[in-house]
Parts: structure tokens; sequence; C-alpha cells
């Protein structure tokens, strides 16, 4: 019998919804063997090969893996989860409380709602009112509920790293990232907000498709995407504008990590194998490295993937497109490079190789010719005054940055890595986070070493 090491990955969502941080995907041996020779006495074939222990791989194999190989990927479809009763309850009674309008004429047993797939930090609902009801005045006919997911309500905060650990906490986040929506959705950046409560929101649905991989590679869509994120961040927000959110988020996962414990042995053995990487150290070491940069302090996305960028359709003139970003739980002040190095990694990362299939592919990665693509339009709408350079002069500023962006590639596959550790023991959505975790570990020894630090 040959055995196949399957990490498999995440999967997209319904057209007009993002599902948060990255994408991952089946690869083989992704639990690798050090020599060959292991390798060949237990007949394993892996594709390609991580940083791990042997001991730990065998574990793994022993106790079961899927098995497939990489020529026929593996993948992992999620569920939509249809609302429990309490659940179609409440949304019933925030849809009436909030949108008034035909929203209190309807009864309970009339009320739609309709699980939204794919959200990995929150459960998103879409609310409609039956057809056959007439609007009253300018009420939405449909809205999207998003209850929020337990790792965001234990998130850091925007910036106060002085503030204490306690219940609060996690609410006054989701207070500040509601600000922020409807800060953004006033300047008509994102969704219109409809009503916040304590356990999430209610947003505008839009009618729209997610970007695809061909479509990023688009040089004009490209230059559209750069110039709407160089838009984003000259925005002014009433937040901490110190750089704390990264690593401050970080520590506050790399704490709940310690006390971690799992139930199922599989689980544990890939915590442990997590666990071996000495994570601690290889936070600190990526402090060392990336607090000194230069990168400029900017209101940053911090979840910016295809997934997050929408293609909507112009009410007025449905022939036209523009660009919208959504998502913005993780959105705070931060290194600029960030942002624009996390939207480069998730070219790897596939949601939709068929609905909804998900694989990762490293060569996906954008190449130079690309990156300084983006770079320049980017940096050109953030500071139109670059115009006045040389060109000798502008070349060597987008290869300054590109320097710092793929430093920065390192901050986003560990903060994701950190980020599934945490949800694989909270999130209640049915995902192998731990996998997730270990492919992006991967990634991140892999850049580690390319970069040579």
């Amino acid at each position: 019998m040959t055995y196949f090491i399957v990490i498999a990955g995440r999967i997209g969502k319904e057209p007009g919804h993002a599902v948060g941080p990255g994408g991952f995907a089946v690869t083989g041996g992704q639990f690798g063997f050090p020599q060959e020779a292991a390798a060949k006495r237990l007949n394993i074939k892996f594709i390609s090969p991580l940083y791990t222990s042997p001991s730990m791989s065998q574990d793994l194999l022993e106790n079961g893996n899927a098995l497939q190989d990489e020529t026929e990927p593996f993948c992992t479809t999620l569920e939509a989860e249809e609302p429990d009763h309490e659940t179609k309850h409440n949304a019933y009674l925030w849809c009436k409380e909030f949108l008034h309008g035909a929203w209190k004429c309807i009864d309970e047993e009339d009320f739609q709602i309709t699980a939204v797939r794919g959200g990995l930090s929150n459960r998103l609902f879409l609310c409609a009112l039956p057809e056959v009801q007439q609007s009253i005045g300018d009420e939405p006919r449909n809205v999207l509920l998003r209850l929020y997911g337990a790792i965001l309500q234990m998130s850091c905060n925007k910036g106060d790293s002085g503030q204490s650990e306690n219940h609060s906490q996690g609410d006054d986040s989701m207070v500040l990232e509601s600000v922020m929506f409807a800060i953004l959705a006033e300047r008509q950046l994102g969704p219109k907000l409809y009503g916040i409560f304590p356990q999430g929101r209610l947003e505008q649905y839009f009618p729209s498709c997610n970007l695809s991989k061909e479509e990023q590679k688009s040089l004009s869509l490209s230059t559209e995407i750069a110039e709407k994120i160089a838009r984003f961040h000259k925005m002014k927000m009433p937040l901490n504008k110190e750089p704390k959110w990264l690593f401050g988020t970080m520590e506050k996962y790399m704490n709940q990590i310690q006390s971690l414990t799992f139930n199922s042995k599989i689980q544990t053995l890939k915590f442990n194998l997590l666990m071996s990487y000495n994570l601690p150290q290889e936070m600190e070491n990526l402090r060392c490295l990336l607090e000194p940069s230069k990168s400029p302090v900017v209101f940053c996305h911090n979840d910016l993937q295809e997934g997050n960028i929408l293609l909507v359709s112009d009410q007025e003139n449905m022939e036209k497109e523009k660009l919208m970003l959504i998502d913005f739980e993780y959105s705070s002040y931060n290194y600029r490079e960030f942002d624009i190095a996390n939207y480069f990694c998730e070219w790897m990362y596939q949601y939709h190789c068929d609905a909804p299939f998900f694989t990762v592919n490293t060569k996906n990665y954008p190449n130079r010719s690309q990156q300084m693509h983006f770079i320049k339009s980017y940096l050109l709408e953030y500071d139109p005054e670059l115009k006045n350079l040389s060109e000798e002069n502008q070349i060597k500023i987008f290869e300054d940055v590109l320097v710092e962006v793929s430093r920065f590639g390192l901050a986003s596959h560990f903060f994701w890595g950190l980020w599934s550790i945490i949800q694989a023991r909270l999130s209640t959505i049915k995902f192998p986070y731990l996998d997730y975790a270990i492919a992006r570990f991967k990634a991140f020894f892999k850049l580690k070493k390319e970069l040579g630090v």
C-alpha cells in the first residue's frame, strides 16, 4: 500500500461574500520524511518537504490520514450550516427591529433565511423578504446577517496593547470594527451597515462575484486593485495609529495556544507537530526582523485576498463593474507592506478550482514583473509626486518596496498559521484548521530559507 499525507484546504464561498484569510489546499507528503530511505521502506510518496520530525510523520501515517495522490487532489466541501430554530428566531427579530418597513409586517414563518457557505471566522446568513411581500419604503429586501465567531471576540483590540485581558475587550473590538464598517460605508468603500448588536450585525448584500485567479493576473485589473488598496491605505480612521496590531494580536494568539489541548489523537499529533517548530522563538525572531522596518504605518485591511475584493454590478449601470473591499474584521493601523505581502501570498491559494474545491500552488505566486506592476500602480496612486522623479529613482523606490514586501510575507504566513491553530480549538465551523496551520507554516519556513533570514 502507498501512503500519501494530505493537507486539505480552505474552500471558497457563495458569490458576494468572502471567507476570511487565505485559502489552502491539498498536497501529498507535507508531513514529510527527511530521508528517502525511510520513505521507501514505508512505501510513501511525498511531493514537497516540510520542516518536521520523522517520528511525528510516522505517527501521523500510523494513525490513518487520508490517502490521495497529488495528481487527483483531495478537496473538502464546507456544507452550508442551516440555521437552527434559535438562530432563525433571533434573525427574524433583528431584521424586524432594525430594518422596519415591510420587515415589521411579515410573520416569522414567512421570514426567509439561508446559510451562506464558507465563512471561517463568522457565520453568515442571507435574510430576505418573501417575494409576495411588497416594500413599504426604501428598506432593503435582502440583507446579510453576520454572527461573530469566537476568534474575533478574543482577538487583539485595534492597537491599545495596554488594555487588560477581560471579557469586555472582545466587545470593545467588535464596537471598533462596527465603527470602521460604518465609516467605510459612508465613504462608499464598503457595504452599508443596517444594524449592530452584541452577537453580530446586519449589512448590505451585494449581487457580485469574487475575483478569479485569471482576473487577478490581468494587468488592467491589477492596476485597479492596487489603486483601490492605495486609497484605502490613505484613509484616516479614529484608531490608535501605532503599529501594535500585528505583533499584539500574534502575542495574544500565542498565549492562547500555550494552554490549548485537543480531544482527538490525530489533532493532538498535528498540534504537537506545530509546537515542535518552537513558535515563540520564531515569533521573536520575526519581530526583530520586521519591527525596525521602514515600512509606513497606514490603515490596513489585513486580510486582502481575492475573496475579499468583489466585482459589484453597478445598480444604475449594469454594464459597469466596480471593485469593493469587504470584511474589515482585522483592519487596523499596520505596516503597509504587510497588506501587499498578504495579497501576494494569497495568489497561491485557490478557492474555486471547481465549485467548491481548493488547492495550493506556489507557482501562482506573482512573478517579479507582476509584483513590480502592482507596486508601481499602488505607489503612483498613493503618492502622485513620485511621477516627478526620474525613471531610475522610481525603479529604485519600487524595488525597495518589493524587498520589504517579501520580508512581510513571513508575517502573513505566521499570523494566519497562529490564527488557524486557535480556530481549531474555538471554532464550531467544520474545517481542517490544523492542516491549514501546517500549510501556512510550511510556506513560512520555505520563504524564510529563500530569504536567508
